[in-house]
């Protein structure tokens, strides 16, 4: 891993998605087959408003750093890396569920947390999203399915969550406008 993406300047735009890989088939009647041959990642694309050269030299010099799609790296998103709600405690997990569940058993947790919001088990490097809304002790839904077995008391972070991350080529281009001003769009891939 090679550090932590700069925090500042802030991105004006962030575009997020989550990749499901599927193989499909179609029958000349139109009956289709959709197979999941396993795996999800989260890809997702920022945008900064103009910035001054000043600015941006320290976005430059980091991804200069990565050498393309080689090293990995975390990062915090704007909005998409906090709950959406109330939730606040030191949660952790309670139960032991093993690769591919869908729920854990979680204590600690004051307020809610959404249908939506991310969470990352401390023994994870993988990023899950909450299916349904969760208030209190109980079992926690997510998708994908787990990636890791989990064993004994993990750590449940919900705020400030890091996804691990490498940049999505190996071409990195940003462009310098009118009053020396640099417009820059990067594209990331969870590294799973």
């Amino acid at each position: 891993m090679s550090g932590t993406y700069p925090a500042s300047p802030i991105f004006s735009s962030v575009g997020f998605k989550s990749v499901y890989y599927n193989l499909s088939s179609q029958s000349l009647s139109g009956r289709t087959q959709v197979r999941n041959i396993g795996g999800q990642r989260f890809e997702f694309s920022a945008s900064y408003s103009r910035l001054l050269r000043a600015e941006f030299a320290p976005v430059l010099a980091f991804v200069m750093s990565q050498r393309g799609a080689a090293e990995t790296f975390s990062i915090v998103l704007p909005e998409v890396s906090s709950t959406s709600g109330s939730a606040t405690g030191s949660v952790v997990t309670t139960s032991d569920p093993s690769v591919g569940a869908k729920t854990v058993n979680i204590s600690g947790l004051t307020g809610t947390l959404k249908a939506g919001d991310v969470v990352k088990f401390a023994n994870h490097s993988k990023v899950y999203m909450l299916t349904a809304d969760r208030s209190g002790t109980g079992a926690l839904a997510f998708e994908p399915g787990l990636e890791t077995a989990m064993t004994g008391t993990q750590a449940v972070t919900y705020n400030d969550v890091p996804f691990l991350v490498r940049l999505n080529n190996d071409i990195q281009e940003y462009s310098i406008g009118s009053a020396s001003l640099v417009d820059y769009d990067v594209d990331f891939i969870e590294a799973v």
